[in-house]
C-alpha cells in the first residue's frame, strides 16, 4: 500500500472515530440535560413553600389515592408504582420464556435459513409503534380475553401486561441470543464429547454459561416495560387505583404523565408532581440499564478474560 493511501485510510478512520465520539458525546450530555430539566421541576416539592401549601414529600406515601384534582387533593404515589409494578411484572412473566426460548432455539438449534427468518420475524416486532400494540389490545385482545376467561372488567393489568410483553420480546430476545452466541465452542464440544444430547449440551452447559448475559436481558426488557407509555395507557383502564388483584384495572407512572401532564396547571403542585414522578421513572430506568451493562459486561470478562 502506497504512503497516499495509507494517509488517506488513517484519515478516514479518524474522521469516522471522532464522529462516533462526538455523537456518543451529544447523546450523553442531552440524557445529562433532560435530568437536570426534571430534576429542576421536581425541587418546588422540597423548596417552594407555596408549591408546599399545596403539596409536600409526604404526600406522596401517606396515602392510598392519587386525586389531584378534587376538594381534597391526594397525591399519594402507591397507586401507580403499584400498577408499574403489576403491569411490568406480567409482562415479563409472559415474555421473558417466549425471548429466552426463541433465542436459544435460534442459537443452537435452527437451521440458516430458519435462523434467518426466526431473527428478523422477532424484531420486527420492535417496529411496531406501541400505540398500535396498545390499539389491537383495547379494541381486540380485550374483548377475547374477556370472552374466553368471563373477566367482569376488560380493561386491566393482565391485558395490558400480555401487550406490553409483544413490546419487550424483541428487546430480551436480541440481547439473550447475543449473550448465547458469545459461548465460547468449546463448551459446546466438550459437553457433546462427554455424550450429552445437544438439549441437555444447550439447557444444562451454554444457558448457564450465558446466565450473566441473559439475566442482563430481562433487565433490559423489564427497563423497556417500567418506561412504556401509550401500551398501558390505552390498555390498562386507566384507573389509578391500589388493588393487588390483576384483573382490576390500573394505571402506570408513566400512564399519569401522559394522561395528567397535557392538562395541568403550569407551576401548580399537581405539575411539579408529575416532574417528579418523572424523575423516579428516570433514576429507576437508569438504575436498570446500568445492573444489565454490568450483568453482560460481567459475562464478556467472565468468558474472554477481559472485559469488552
Amino acid at each position: 500500500m502506497s504512503l497516499k493511501k495509507r494517509r488517506f485510510k488513517y484519515l478516514t478512520e479518524s474522521l469516522i472515530e471522532g464522529n462516533i465520539k462526538i455523537t456518543a458525546t451529544f447523546a450523553i450530555v442531552v440524557v445529562f440535560l433532560i435530568f437536570i430539566f426534571i430534576m429542576r421541576e421536581s425541587l418546588p416539592i422540597f423548596f417552594n413553600s407555596e408549591v408546599q401549601q399545596e403539596i409536600t414529600f409526604g404526600q406522596f406515601f401517606n396515602s392510598i389515592a392519587w386525586r389531584p384534582v378534587s376538594d381534597n387533593p391526594r397525591f399519594s404515589l402507591w397507586p401507580i408504582i403499584l400498577g408499574s409494578l403489576k403491569v411490568t411484572l406480567i409482562a415479563l412473566f409472559f415474555a421473558v420464556p417466549v425471548a429466552i426460548a426463541a433465542a436459544l432455539y435460534s442459537s443452537e438449534f435452527a437451521g440458516r435459513r430458519l435462523k434467518e427468518f426466526i431473527k428478523p420475524t422477532v424484531e420486527l416486532l420492535a417496529g411496531i409503534p406501541s400505540v398500535v400494540l396498545g390499539f389491537f389490545a383495547l379494541m381486540v385482545m380485550a374483548s377475547f380475553l374477556k370472552n374466553i376467561f368471563g373477566w367482569e372488567i376488560r380493561l386491566n393489568a393482565v391485558n395490558a401486561g400480555i401487550a406490553l410483553g409483544f413490546a419487550v420480546i424483541p428487546s430480551i430476545y436480541s440481547l439473550a441470543e447475543d449473550a448465547i452466541n458469545a459461548v465460547p465452542r468449546s463448551f459446546r464440544e466438550a459437553a457433546l464429547g462427554l455424550g450429552a444430547s445437544p438439549w441437555q449440551t444447550a439447557l444444562k452447559v451454554v444457558l448457564p454459561a450465558a446466565l450473566p448475559g441473559v439475566s442482563a436481558a430481562v433487565l433490559f426488557g423489564m427497563g423497556r416495560a417500567v418506561g412504556e407509555t401509550m401500551v398501558v395507557l390505552m390498555a390498562a383502564g386507566n384507573a389509578p387505583l391500589f388493588s393487588f388483584n390483576p384483573l382490576n384495572s390500573t394505571r402506570t407512572m408513566t400512564a399519569t404523565i401522559a394522561a395528567e401532564l397535557g392538562e395541568v396547571v403550569f407551576g401548580s403542585g399537581h405539575y411539579h408532581a408529575l416532574f417528579f414522578i418523572g424523575l423516579v421513572l428516570f433514576l429507576v430506568t437508569f438504575v436498570i440499564n446500568m445492573t444489565s451493562w454490568a450483568l453482560f459486561d460481567g459475562l464478556m470478562s467472565k468468558l474472554y478474560g477481559a472485559k469488552k
